[in-house]
């Protein structure tokens, strides 16, 4: 069973900073791409936009509202993704989503499987 758990949400003044984590767990065999998602309040598409994605080997994508102000890295060795986001903006505001691209076991082919967290809030209020 494979779980992925997001934490470092919370609240946060415009301008400000957080750092999400999403940690994987469980049976896995090799992580292929990690990534962010968000899903702004009121908004219908499930699990939202992509934030920000990192391959295996640490190429990074990221969606041009977060560039220069999003920071995406991995822990490879822990099987732990961070997302740094700095001069956050009200716009900003939304439930992130972690997602991997993941195969739990060595079969051939190796059975890449999505995965998504349960999302952590970040919520920018002055």
């Amino acid at each position: 069973q494979v779980q992925l758990v997001e934490s470092g949400g919370g609240l946060v003044q415009p301008g400000g900073s957080l750092r999400l984590s999403c940690a994987a767990s469980g049976t896995i065999f090799k992580i292929n791409q990690m990534a962010w998602y968000r899903q702004a309040p009121g908004k219908q598409r499930e699990r939202g936009e992509l934030v920000a994605a990192i391959a295996s080997g640490g190429e990074t994508t990221f969606a041009d509202s977060v560039k220069g102000r999003f920071t995406i890295s991995r822990d490879n060795a822990k099987d732990i993704m961070y997302l740094q986001m700095n001069r956050l903006t009200f716009a900003d505001a939304a439930i992130y989503y972690c997602f991997a691209l993941l195969a739990p076991t060595d079969q051939t082919p190796l059975p890449f499987t999505h995965y998504w967290g349960q999302g952590t809030p970040v919520t920018v209020s002055s």
